[in-house]
């Protein structure tokens, strides 16, 4: 979770003060959103534009579930938040991968286990930092004055911040929208 919060943290900030990429949102030529409201930003993409994240999302939530002969599941000996290779063959991906999450340049092969526990120590304390503040950000928007230190900085918002398409996809074959 201190990972997924890392990036809704970071993906906050850089949404929240207007940063976007140069070219179209979608390929039928539609711009990028341009309010600096995060909630309203994530409210008016398409919904096959938030299919794709999750299904991005999904597929890395699949991935990091597998057992494979080089990576144990956490409930079965492994180590939790080791996330396993992306590895091409008979026991990966059917196509090659350049990198891998963890350590893609292969930086630390070289560094001592003290340096590693501590840099873990560190990324679980940052990702605790960031579900407080990617929390904190979301309930003083639905409601204001609730974290006084972002009072007047982040912009209220009247949408449902849970529910993240505006139709009910589930509930739509049984009449609820």
């Amino acid at each position: 979770h201190g990972r997924v919060a890392m990036f809704a943290f970071v993906g906050y900030i850089v949404h929240a003060n207007g940063v976007h990429w140069p070219w179209p949102m979608q390929m039928d030529g539609a711009p990028f959103p341009t309010s600096n409201n995060p909630p309203e930003l994530w409210d008016s993409i398409s919904d096959a534009a938030k299919w794709q994240i999750f299904s991005v999302i999904a597929f890395l939530e699949f991935w990091s579930e597998l057992s494979t002969p080089t990576n144990k599941h956490y409930m079965s000996g492994g180590r939790p938040g080791d996330y396993p290779d992306f590895t091409s063959g008979p026991d990966g991906i059917p196509h090659p991968v350049p990198f891998n999450f963890f350590d893609p340049f292969k930086w630390s092969k070289n560094m001592s286990e003290e340096k590693k526990a501590t840099r873990l120590r560190a990324e679980i304390n940052n990702g605790r930092l960031a579900q407080i503040g990617i929390l904190g950000f979301l309930a003083e928007q639905c409601t204001p004055g609730s974290v006084p230190l972002l009072s007047g900085v982040v912009p209220s918002y009247s949408g449902e911040v849970m529910a993240p398409f505006t139709t009910n996809v589930l509930g739509a074959p049984f009449g609820l929208n």
